[in-house]
């Protein structure tokens, strides 16, 4: 018996038929279900919430949107954050944003966070890698079930907050558990800490 490969997506056609959809994501032209669970989308608000009165209190020019895609230069390849801060003052340079919530320039992110489920390779590596080639200076790894591999979040797999702060083209990683506090380059003045961000999600 012949396996049939699955059709390959380009980005166009994906945010065609797809953009509208947050379940979806594109990687390598494969369509990616993000199996969002209500506790995920609860871990997600809570985490934006807290941003955007980070945000006010900063006086940033700052803004979440609640649907957006990162496409990716080079590979078809979108991605859908759970939260994703843009700098407004560059979004006068995406070149689709006016028509779609799409942004192609890593300059107008300032910080993306993934919260973890069941695929939880794509977020500890594949993004890793591709948020760093982008240009996003700062993300943010929640795994607020532990689901990640030994390597990324220890033997014991307790609920794990990945720091990556860009230098240079690679992120330099810090992983906070526990009660550690959230020191984002990005938000100085936000006052949070691990234990609050997976309390959000029990």
């Amino acid at each position: 018996m012949v396996q049939l490969q699955p059709k390959l997506l380009n980005t166009r056609d994906f945010i065609e038929h797809y953009g509208d959809n947050p379940q979806y994501e594109l990687i390598d032209g494969e369509l990616i279900d993000l199996e969002p669970t209500g506790i995920h989308e609860q871990v997600a608000g809570f985490i934006g919430r807290k941003l955007n009165v980070a945000i006010d209190q900063q006086n940033e020019s700052y803004v979440i949107p609640y649907r957006c895609l990162v496409k990716m230069l080079g590979a078809e390849t979108a991605f859908r954050p759970d939260v994703i801060v843009l700098d407004q003052s560059q979004l006068g340079q995406e070149p689709l944003w006016r028509k779609e919530p799409v942004i192609c320039r890593g300059a107008s992110v300032k910080l993306a966070v993934e919260v973890v489920s069941t695929n939880w390779q794509n977020d500890y590596a594949r993004k890793t890698e591709d948020y760093a080639l982008f240009g996003v200076p700062e993300y943010w790894i929640v795994d607020y079930l532990g689901l990640g591999g030994r390597d990324y979040i220890g033997a014991l797999k307790p609920p794990t907050l990945t720091l990556c702060v860009l230098e240079g083209d690679r992120y330099q990683k810090q992983v906070l558990q526990g009660g550690d506090r959230l020191q984002s380059p990005t938000f100085p003045s936000l006052q949070l800490t691990t234990e609050q961000i997976f309390a959000a999600g029990q």
